[in-house]
């Protein structure tokens, strides 16, 4: 690992005063080298008291949501690795190094500590949350032309240059989602890390809701994809209309050969409706298309004015 990098572990936190002492004790273990930071979201409880005391650097967060306290930890903290972590006592601090040692040695953009290849499934007591990680991990993986093995994941470690390049969109828990999709579009380098995973213990309770926040995540992946992939996105859209407009005009057509009326009038215009939306769903699609490609382009000359910054 190398001598004198700054490592800063995030611990994002509402009301966690079950676990919070814990996950900064053992962080501090397996990392001594780092600084802890806890961001508290509004705890009603002694989640900053307790965090404070086991040595962590604590700071609030007014807005609620995970994703709000995200943005602020992204634009406050510098330093050349950051670990991601919830304050629930679910994941292992013990697993950080070496997620840390492929940021800092293998220049890795982004390490997801992958929970599905592990004990997940096993040790997760809530219902449907499963499946919905795979249905998550599926989805975004055949849309973004990716391969991580854990979308939902809240155990990451990324670069200096993710951090800092990263548009904190997402006010929620699909902020995980909306940082995965980034790396995937522009292409920083992702790695993996299984992880052991165990369920929260007694007296910690989960803020996750599992249809409400899945259904938001679900909605994320959607807009992402419209805004990621607007020419994928609105060609699917184009050949939608155009094939309602083509089964309402192939009657129209045949009626006419066969009678030279055309009798059907409200299926003619709307088939010719569709054709029009059709059309103007695939002209959109190609101006985002190049809207998009000139921000990849804008994005890449910032990331590496961003890398001349840092190595002065």
């Amino acid at each position: 690992m190398k001598k004198d990098a700054k490592i800063a572990v995030l611990l994002p936190c509402y009301n966690e005063e079950a676990t919070i002492a814990k996950v900064v004790s053992d962080f501090r273990a397996a990392l001594p080298d780092a600084t802890v930071f806890v961001y508290d979201n509004n705890s009603a409880d002694r989640t900053a008291a307790l965090a404070g005391e086991a040595g962590a650097t604590v700071r609030r967060e007014p807005r609620q949501g995970k994703g709000n306290v995200l943005r602020s930890m992204f634009r406050d903290i510098d330093a050349d690795c950051y670990v991601l972590c919830d304050g629930d006592d679910t994941y292992p601090a013990e697993s950080a190094p070496a997620m840390v040692r492929l940021v800092l040695e293998e220049r890795a953009d982004m390490v997801v500590g992958d929970r599905l290849s592990s004990t997940y499934a096993a040790e997760n007591k809530r219902r449907f949350h499963t499946a919905g990680n795979e249905l998550v991990r599926r989805l975004v993986n055949t849309v973004f032309r990716g391969s991580v093995p854990d979308i939902m994941t809240g155990y990451r470690a990324f670069s200096r240059d993710f951090v800092k390049t990263f548009p904190v969109l997402s006010r929620g828990f699909e902020i995980e989602t909306e940082m995965t999709i980034h790396a995937l579009d522009k292409n920083f380098v992702v790695r993996s890390v299984p992880v052991a995973y165990r369920d929260r213990p007694c007296g910690s309770t989960s803020k996750l809701r599992t249809i409400p926040d899945g259904l938001r995540v679900l909605r994320t992946i959607l807009s992402l994809f419209k805004n990621y992939r607007p020419m994928v996105f609105f060609s699917i859209l184009s050949a939608l209309m155009f094939c309602g407009s083509t089964i309402l005009f192939v009657p129209v057509l045949l009626g006419y050969f066969k009678t030279g009326l055309v009798p059907q009038f409200p299926s003619l215009i709307v088939s010719g409706v569709a054709l029009t939306l059709s059309i103007l769903f695939l002209i959109t699609g190609m101006i985002l298309d190049t809207v998009v490609q000139k921000h990849r382009q804008l994005f890449e000359l910032h990331l590496m004015a961003l890398g001349r910054g840092g190595n002065e």
